[in-house]
C-alpha cells in the first residue's frame, strides 16, 4: 500500500488521486447540499411550530435503517438508469435524516420560557424563529450536517458500483482484480477524508456558535 502510495504515477491524470478525489468529493457536496435544502427547512418548521415531528423523525429514521446498497438498486429501478442520479437519490437518503433530526432537537430544546419572553418583547414568529431559536438550536443543527456529511462521504464509494468515479473505484477495482494494496488505500483516503471534512465543521462550529453555547 506505501508503494502505491507512493508512486507519482498513481496520482496523476484523470483516473489519479486527485482526480478521484475531487470526484468524491464532488459526490459528497452535492448530496449534502441538497440533504441541507430539503432536511433543514423542514426541520426549521417542525422545531419551530411543533408539528409534525411524530412522522418526519420516524420517516427520516426509516430511510436511515435502509442499506445504502439498497437504495441505490432502489434508485436505479425508480430512475431507469445507471449514473450520478441514483447515487445521488441514495446518498439524499442517508444525508436527510441526521440534519432533520438534529434541527427538530435543537429548535424544540429552546427553553419555552425563552421564547416567552422573546414574544412578550413582542418579537414576531419569524422573528423568534430566526433571532433566539436558530441562534441557540445552532450547535445541534451544525451536529447534524457534520453527521451527515460523515455519512454521505463514507458511502459515496457505492458510486463505482454504477460505473462512477470518486475513491470507491479503488475499493471495487481492487477486490474485482484481487489487487489488495489499491482496495486498502482507496478505504484509507476514504478514513482519511472523513476525518479532514469532520474537523473542518468542528472548526466551523467553534468559529460560528457562541461560546456559551458550545457543546462537546
Amino acid at each position: 500500500m506505501w508503494e502505491y502510495l507512493t508512486d507519482p504515477f498513481n496520482w496523476s491524470g484523470n483516473e489519479g488521486i486527485w482526480a478521484r478525489i475531487v470526484q468524491h468529493l464532488w459526490y459528497t457536496f452535492a448530496a449534502l447540499g441538497l440533504s441541507v435544502v430539503i432536511a433543514l427547512p423542514i426541520g426549521l418548521r417542525i422545531g419551530h411550530t411543533r408539528r409534525g415531528a411524530f412522522l418526519a423523525i420516524n420517516l427520516g429514521n426509516a430511510a436511515r435503517a435502509l442499506p445504502s446498497l439498497g437504495l441505490l438498486m432502489i434508485a436505479v429501478l425508480l430512475t431507469d438508469q445507471i449514473g450520478f442520479l441514483p447515487v445521488l437519490i441514495a446518498l439524499v437518503a442517508l444525508g436527510i435524516p441526521p440534519i432533520l433530526a438534529s434541527t427538530y432537537a435543537g429548535l424544540s430544546g429552546v427553553d419555552p420560557a425563552t421564547i416567552d419572553a422573546a414574544r412578550g418583547m413582542g418579537m414576531t414568529g419569524r422573528e423568534i424563529l430566526t433571532k433566539v431559536e436558530i441562534p441557540i438550536g445552532l450547535p445541534l443543527i451544525i451536529s447534524g450536517v457534520r453527521s451527515a456529511t460523515l455519512q454521505i462521504v463514507s458511502t459515496a464509494t457505492i458510486a463505482a458500483l454504477v460505473s462512477l468515479g470518486g475513491l470507491g473505484r479503488y475499493v471495487v477495482d481492487g477486490l474485482k482484480l484481487r489487487d489488495f494494496p489499491q482496495m486498502f488505500t482507496g478505504a484509507l483516503l476514504v478514513a482519511l477524508l472523513a476525518l479532514l471534512l469532520d474537523a473542518v465543521f468542528a472548526l466551523i462550529g467553534r468559529i460560528t456558535v457562541s461560546p456559551g453555547l458550545k457543546i462537546g
